[in-house]
């Protein structure tokens, strides 16, 4: 009975604080009380189904709002299939998560999807059912309490501006139900299409043209803004954002730490405008971070918005009323690349700075690559300032990464390649466009220590930037480009089966054998990231900033936490450098050697970096 009173108590607290301002948005957006007063009963009905081990987690990281914030977190993504065959798979693979020192793991779109129409798993048939093939809701209930003895969070993709064309709303659409037409963005003539395509960009002009599909047995038109079998929902039925949020707390439920929010910017779709970034869509994931502080305050919003910088920090919110916990640092990850190929760390010094100079609330996650291609977002008008024209810098971006420009040892596909605009994204493993693919197809030992030293350089660049650090799974034992997907009908349309290919546990077996490419790069990254975790310099609230090196190479970082300071010295080039940095006169220990060293004139060997500590 005291139980009962404490969780009716902690609830009631929870929603008191929140209700005001939930019922403001909610009738300012929606005007509709009855449907609000339904969405606060099933919230209570959703706190009330939490397990009591979930709910002791949300008290715990409600006493410690910053948790996600300190030096021991770091990433990995994962296709459950490619990594383990199933979700139990998975499971009996978490020794190696923990010896890869990871306590976060993006498990990448599992739940119910159609086969040869899924876009990797991105249009859901069913948000409460796993794929067949992966397991069950019992098996992921089972494997997030695993994870979370062994310490490990878990993060899952909630896709929610669309649903599959087989999900159960589009079914009873395609009868001519008009409930669950008025779900989705239904025409019966393409007047109004071609009025939102006057205006709206399209996501995929060569795989997918167009932002609507034409259903010849109902006569009507739909909005896809991705692919045809993808339906766009209708957030301007406040049905979709219940029931959507109805999904949303019974999967956390299920003990996921951290909601991946897919392509949030695209989910309020207005005439007259490019669909993307509206003032609504902030609306919506602020009402979402209410709910979730109601009811699960320990869940983590992680939001996936491929935007360019001024356009993705709005989604943080403000301190009084924070909309997303995290952001992906797309800007910094393309430019990273640029710099690659360019041997130039102008750009991303000056994008850098500008991360660096937004307050230390916002936590970005940081990474080299992911599931998806490399889409060259830079700030173009800069590179103009400095001679570059967009057109020709992509190409040259894309010849690089192809292994076509001079100097590079990069392989890799293109992907979305449009013949009349020139543009298109690129496609490849770390190890793959550092060169390690093409050092062991010629047999090049030379070849093979440089590209091995150029991906250790990366990954420990991206350890210290300001945020959480994400390695896509094979990249700690270098794996390189998976070209079978060519043969698989269901992905060859889709170069970015390229990089997502299964994980290699042969290889995994080199780890311990001296001098293996996997053996130099896993122990190498295993060093950093030991030494990441036991220095409080690298949480992400530690002051974080960039130093003239004098040579466009050299890029380096500086972190200063609890009087800990350390600088990262990174070459970007396949020449020996000389660092000029005069910051202080203070003595540093190389974190790596142990020798101390002054922090000027700092030597650094072809694709070479340095981590150093002051010493007091």
């Amino acid at each position: 009975m005291k139980s009962e009173v404490k969780r009716v108590t902690e609830y009631q607290r929870r929603f008191r604080k929140h209700f005001d301002e939930l019922k403001w948005l909610y009738t300012e957006l929606y005007d509709n009380k009855s449907m609000f007063a339904e969405l606060c009963e099933r919230m209570e009905y959703y706190y009330h189904e939490r397990s009591e081990k979930l709910k002791w987690l949300d008290r715990k990281r409600e006493k410690n709002p910053n948790w996600y914030k300190q030096n021991d977190m770091l990433g990995m993504m994962l296709y459950i299939d490619n990594f383990g065959g199933d979700i139990k798979g998975v499971e009996k693979k978490l020794d190696y998560i923990q010896k890869s020192n990871v306590n976060y793991i993006h498990l990448m779109p599992f739940l119910d999807t159609v086969e040869g129409a899924s876009d990797g798993g991105y249009a859901v048939k069913d948000f409460r059912t796993v794929r067949p093939d992966l397991g069950t809701m019992e098996d992921l209930d089972a494997f997030t309490a695993t994870c979370h003895k062994k310490h490990i969070n878990v993060c899952m993709d909630f896709v929610m501006n669309h649903t599959s064309d087989q999900h159960e709303w589009a079914m009873k659409a395609k009868e001519g139900d008009g409930e669950y037409m008025s779900r989705y963005f239904f025409y019966d003539n393409p007047d109004i299409p071609k009025s939102f395509d006057e205006t709206v960009p399209q996501v995929f002009p060569t795989t997918a043209p167009g932002n609507f599909t034409y259903l010849p047995e109902l006569r009507h038109w739909v909005m896809t803004s991705f692919y045809p079998y993808q339906w766009d929902l209708n957030y301007h039925n406040p049905r979709v954002f219940n029931e959507m949020m109805y999904n949303f707390l019974y999967l956390v439920n299920q003990g996921i730490d951290i909601m991946r929010l897919d392509a949030v910017p695209y989910i309020w779709k207005e005439m007259g405008t490019d669909c993307r970034n509206l003032p609504q869509v902030h609306t919506l994931v602020r009402m979402m971070r209410i709910i979730s502080e109601i009811v699960c305050p320990g869940v983590l919003l992680l939001g996936e918005v491929v935007m360019e910088p001024v356009k993705v920090t709005p989604y943080f919110g403000s301190p009084a009323k924070p909309e997303c916990h995290m952001l992906y640092n797309v800007t910094t990850m393309a430019t990273t690349w640029n710099s690659v190929a360019t041997r130039d760390v102008r750009l991303l010094k000056q994008q850098l700075d500008s991360v660096n100079s937004l307050p230390k609330e916002y936590v970005f996650l940081n990474y080299l690559r992911c599931h998806d291609d490399v889409g060259w977002g830079l700030d173009y008008w800069t590179l103009s300032n400095w001679g570059m024209t967009e057109f020709n810098h992509k190409h040259y971006l894309n010849d690089y990464f192809l292994g076509k420009a001079v100097r590079s040892n990069s392989r890799g596909e293109l992907y979305n390649d449009d013949e009349a605009t020139g543009d298109a994204r690129f496609c490849g493993t770390t190890a793959s466009m550092c060169g390690v693919e093409r050092a062991g197809f010629e047999h090049n030992g030379a070849m093979m220590d440089e590209a091995i030293q150029q991906d250790i350089m990366l990954h420990a660049y991206m350890f210290m930037q300001s945020g959480i650090p994400v390695i896509y799974s094979g990249d700690e034992i270098g794996q390189v480009n998976d070209y079978t997907y060519k043969d698989d009908p269901r992905k060859c349309s889709d170069s970015r089966y390229l990089h997502r290919g299964a994980f290699r546990w042969d290889l995994e077996k080199k780890i311990e054998e001296p001098g293996t490419v996997e053996n130099r790069l896993f122990t190498a990254l295993d060093q950093l990231e030991k030494i990441r975790k036991k220095e409080n310099a690298f949480v992400s609230t530690a002051d974080t900033w960039t130093v003239e090196t004098y040579d466009p190479a050299v890029l380096c970082i500086g972190r200063y936490y609890e009087n800990n300071k350390v600088y990262g010295l990174f070459n970007f080039s396949e020449q020996p450098k000389t660092a000029w940095i005069h910051e202080d006169d203070a003595n540093y220990r190389d974190m790596i050697t142990g020798k101390v060293l002054r922090a000027e004139a700092v030597k650094l060997e072809p694709y070479g970096f340095r981590w150093m500590k002051w010493v007091r």
